[in-house]
């Protein structure tokens, strides 16, 4: 653990805790660090989740499986994010999976004692927790308002100008490969590929493989 002390201070979550309180938090909250190779599953539907995760490490996904198998991304999670704190502070089952996109690296929190342990500094933790779910729901109305666009084309325009917004540059590049783009806009890969060449093809895009640049007529 000594060697993420470093990156474990720097996260929102520890705001205004200094170095000997996080020290003494960490152990007081029982963190663990996990390793987890690609494509293995840190969360699964239907589990009830009692610690926080944050991920020093690798890069995972939200995703949902329905019935038949078709897969829907509901979001990333990217190093130094948090995830999973919804459920651990609650008595809810876990509706979705939390998987490795790649080989990742996760402390793990147990979150209930900060509700009952008098030796932490709990106020800052708390004020830092709801700012970061705030944040959260503000991400997932981003999202919504993709989903909530008509057409793959109007769902793709929605998604790239956003990134653009994000990274306040024309030139961009996304966390997603086309079949990952394709879940977590929700849908056809086949489709949504014709529309990305249809863009390009019209002068608003270009693009190669994850980099994207948006051109204006």
């Amino acid at each position: 653990m000594k060697e993420y002390m470093e990156q474990l201070e720097k996260l929102d979550l520890f705001k205004g805790i200094n170095k000997e309180e996080l020290t003494a938090l960490l152990e007081n909250l029982k963190a663990e660090k996990k390793t987890y190779k690609k494509g293995e599953y840190i969360i699964r539907e239907g589990e009830r989740i009692t610690e926080i995760g944050i991920l020093l490490k690798g890069h995972l996904f939200i995703q949902s499986i329905d019935y038949w198998g078709n897969r829907s991304i509901i979001s990333e999670i990217k190093e130094n994010d948090i995830f999973a704190e919804a459920y651990a502070v609650s008595s809810f089952l876990s509706l979705n999976d939390v998987i490795a996109s790649e080989e990742s690296i996760i402390i793990l929190l147990n979150v209930k004692k900060i509700l009952i342990s008098p030796d932490i500094p709990r106020q800052a933790l708390m004020k830092n927790l709801l700012g970061i779910l705030a944040e959260k729901n503000r991400n997932l109305v981003r999202k919504n308002g993709h989903l909530a666009k008509r057409t793959t084309r109007e769902k793709l325009l929605s998604y790239l100008s956003e990134e653009e917004k994000k990274r306040n540059s024309p030139s961009f590049s996304i966390p997603f490969n086309r079949q990952e783009l394709a879940d977590f806009l929700s849908v056809d890969r086949s489709a949504m590929s014709s529309e990305l060449g249809k863009l390009k093809k019209e002068g608003l895009i270009d693009f190669k493989k994850s980099d994207f640049i948006l051109r204006k007529l």
